[in-house]
């Protein structure tokens, strides 16, 4: 009886539709093979047989990342899936981003479902996204539209108020670890290189961040660093939300990423930045003087918030917090504000992602080539 069919099977139906995957259930006899391969029968969290394996969605150096649907409950889930050290067991950043996760509840903080240990691997269960800011703005070229870069700002300065709240520092944050839905949700995830920040100050490593959204004081071997360093990466992404091209893309290492930095921003000083000179990796014959082009000009308000994340002293970084309260958010509404942590920010009536500018182009070209009419504006 289709009531008594497991929940995931209209899911995987409904995904080989979306996919438009090779092979399809034509054949009942074909479908019913794969219900009985995945009966719905005493499944319970934590354990391997509770999550079906879909399709790669990524591969590092120590996880791949799957598109897979829960046996339990039918959602759709991402499958973060850790391989053993042969002889060092389970690596002790996967631990850490364990207990990380378990702490942070929050809307733009993806959502850690389960945990599912095996001999051969350590599973994080995730909530589902869509895409990442990355592969969005690779469909979108040449800039977003300017109300989803504030949406997607507005979001992910939020997530990293509460985790900076909770004195945990992101230290990876890039395009790529950002999850956007298809609503236009943004969820902070990948928290593989994370740290608690503890009191009193401590050093941290140096090798954090990938190269284009590292700051110039962790790039001249700065280690004790704050919460300005996820700010800096924050400005980069930022910038290139609106631009469509990254800030800083640097191809040989350190010193041309310096370069890049100061020909934006101009060559720091001791007067500009105290304690530069005492920096590991400083080098006077790096400071050379170039000139300083303006950030950000065709979007009102955003060179003012780029210029204030964008700071070469850290300390003159400014705060999450104190940048959700900056002019460029004001076109949103207010109500923005009281929205609570657990709850989105497009609950909030006439909050949501605006058709991009080539989206709307696709869908008129469309509509011409099929003798159609569309209408935008």
């Amino acid at each position: 009886l289709p009531s008594l069919q497991p929940p995931w099977l209209h899911t995987l139906r409904s995904w080989r539709c979306r996919t438009q995957r090779p092979w399809s259930y034509t054949d009942p006899s074909q479908e019913q093979d794969v219900v009985e391969r995945f009966t719905w029968v005493s499944i319970l969290f934590g354990a391997a047989t509770s999550y079906v394996h879909l399709e790669k969605l990524c591969e590092g150096s120590c996880a791949t990342v799957y598109e897979g649907i829960s046996r339990i409950n039918g959602q759709l889930v991402a499958l973060k899936v850790i391989r053993m050290q042969a002889e060092e067991g389970v690596p002790f950043t996967a631990i850490r981003e364990a207990s990380l996760l378990k702490r942070l509840k929050h809307a733009n903080i993806v959502l850690l479902h389960d945990i599912i240990q095996t001999k051969e691997t350590l599973t994080f269960v995730f909530e589902y996204m869509h895409t990442d800011l990355a592969q969005y703005m690779g469909q979108h070229p040449g800039g977003l539209h300017s109300c989803n870069a504030m949406l997607f700002m507005f979001q992910l300065l939020r997530g990293l108020a509460y985790i900076h709240q909770q004195h945990i520092l992101h230290r990876d944050l890039k395009p790529q670890n950002l999850l956007i839905s298809c609503l236009g949700e943004l969820k902070v995830a990948d928290f593989g290189l994370a740290r608690a920040k503890t009191i009193p100050r401590q050093t941290y490593s140096s090798e954090v961040v990938t190269l284009w959204y590292r700051p110039p004081d962790v790039l001249l071997g700065a280690t004790d660093y704050s919460s300005d360093l996820d700010i800096w990466s924050a400005g980069c992404i930022f910038v290139e939300m609106i631009q469509g091209q990254p800030i800083f893309a640097g191809t040989s290492g350190t010193h041309e990423q310096l370069v890049k930095i100061w020909a934006v921003l101009g060559v720091p000083t001791e007067d500009t930045w105290p304690g530069l000179s005492k920096l590991p990796n400083y080098n006077p014959g790096w400071m050379l003087w170039l000139p300083v082009p303006s950030l950000l000009s065709r979007v009102p308000a955003a060179e003012d918030l780029a210029s204030r994340m964008l700071t070469a002293f850290p300390r003159g970084r400014i705060s999450a917090q104190d940048a959700l309260l900056h002019g460029f958010f004001s076109p949103l509404p207010p109500q923005l504000y009281q929205v609570p942590a657990e709850q989105s920010v497009l609950t909030v009536p006439g909050v949501r992602l605006q058709p991009e500018i080539c989206d709307l182009f696709a869908s008129y070209r469309k509509g011409q080539l099929s003798g159609g009419s569309s209408k935008f504006w």
